[in-house]
């Protein structure tokens, strides 16, 4: 994994902060075909199991990171995200994993906007009854 073996010295602050926040995060893979993790504090689990990670969130002391559009999908299904962190790039691609269920409704109230130089925007949202 290259979090965990590259040289960051050399890299923008922003990039060396990222390898420091990865390198100390405990980390779930989700697969049912991976046999062994590649990287350190990683561990795997073959099922996504909604409970689990319920309580798992309810003893955290630390935000909780969903990656991957089929485990986000799972998460926004079993009601388990709290938080949407969304990047929209100035460039329209079709295809891909989707990652918002078909059947997905949720109210969000807008927490925080950024706007980039390369017109790339960064918007937060809190999921709301």
């Amino acid at each position: 994994m290259a979090w965990e073996t590259m040289d960051t010295l050399r890299q923008p602050p922003v990039v060396q902060d990222f390898a420091e926040i990865w390198r100390a995060a405990d980390k779930i893979v989700y697969s049912r075909t991976l046999e062994t993790v590649s990287s350190a504090r990683t561990r795997i689990e073959r099922d996504f199991d909604p409970e689990a990670v319920r309580q798992m969130k309810a003893s955290a002391r630390r935000d909780i990171t969903v990656g991957g559009p089929g485990l986000a999908a799972e998460a926004i299904k079993a009601g388990l995200v709290d938080e949407f962190r969304l990047f929209v790039t100035p460039l329209v691609v079709g295809g891909g994993t989707q990652w918002l269920p078909n059947d997905a409704r949720q109210r969000l109230e807008l927490l925080d906007e950024r706007r980039f130089a390369s017109g790339v925007v960064h918007l937060r949202y809190r999921t709301t009854m």
